[in-house]
């Protein structure tokens, strides 16, 4: 947005230095048309700064309120889970046949 008002601003100083002639109706033509362009763009930019603004405070609510939801639901206290403890889970009677491995795409890698 920083280079658009900059070449605005060139714009202004361009037609200021070139002395268009704001009594003849073409001067009057673009001189406005380079003021509504102006307006739009600092119009613009406010707005992105409003939406930026309002960008973060949405963004620390939404982490107050993970931080109040997930307090309770702390996954770092968990361990991982051992596929090793056949007490727990049962042991797998699944056996190397049951399972379609093509060897040679294996051996490829």
């Amino acid at each position: 947005m920083k280079n658009i008002l900059q070449r605005i601003a060139y714009l202004q100083g361009l037609a200021d230095g070139l002395g268009v002639d704001d009594t003849s109706k073409e001067g009057q033509i673009l001189l406005e048309l380079v003021d509504v362009v102006a307006e739009l763009a600092e119009t613009v930019d406010d707005r992105l700064d409003d939406l930026e603004d309002y960008v973060d405070v949405v963004e620390e609510d939404l982490g107050e309120l993970e931080d109040f939801i997930y307090e309770e639901d702390d996954f770092d206290d968990y361990d991982d889970l051992d596929f090793d403890d056949y007490e727990l889970y049962g042991d797998f009677d699944e056996e190397d046949d049951d399972f379609d491995f093509d060897e040679e795409e294996i051996e490829e890698e």
